[in-house]
């Protein structure tokens, strides 16, 4: 069955991390929506090689319209995090049940969110002592799955691993 995919995203997305992941969800003929802050933006790869159009803005969209939700690494996670209306629809996501896909540093907004608590997670290395002392249950691993509602990664390295099992995660939900 064919999920929709939120995938929450501003300037200075980690490159791989964004593109790699969507386009393996729509090769599996799952939908992805961008959503900012306003729909119609353009938001740049750290790198600044690429550029993803925003569908949605964070005021347009209900939780309900999506099956999962991804959330790529790079700066994107911290510049979104001081925004608290991207806060609220990750709380309301994690309170519905539905599966967060959490690439490289976005794991770093569950501590704002304050949904670390218990989650068995991994991060890149620098974010690994905040997460634990947060409350989560920290892993070194490629890949860390916590029962179907959190997939999280260490690095763009393990990307086809993370890809690999959100599609898992996408399939049994």
């Amino acid at each position: 069955m064919n999920k929709n995919i939120a995938v929450l995203v501003t300037h200075d997305f980690e490159e791989a991390e964004y593109h790699m992941p969507v386009e393996a969800f729509r090769a599996a003929s799952h939908s992805v929506r961008n959503i900012e802050k306003t729909a119609g933006n353009i938001v740049y790869s750290k790198q600044r090689k690429s550029s993803v159009s925003i569908d949605h803005g964070i005021e347009d969209i209900c939780i309900r319209d999506f099956d999962a939700l991804m959330i790529p690494g790079g700066q994107s996670p911290f510049l979104l995090k001081e925004d608290l209306r991207f806060i609220d629809f990750l709380r309301q996501f994690a309170n519905a049940q539905k599966p967060i896909f959490l690439c490289c540093a976005s794991p770093g907004l569950l501590i704002d969110a304050q949904l670390a608590i218990g989650r068995r997670l991994t991060s890149v290395e620098t974010l690994l002592n905040e997460l634990k002392t947060a409350g989560a249950v920290i892993f070194d691993r490629d890949v860390v799955n916590d029962n179907n509602l959190y997939v999280s990664s260490r690095s763009t390295l393990e990307l086809p691993v993370f890809i690999d099992e959100c599609l898992n995660v996408l399939r049994v939900s």
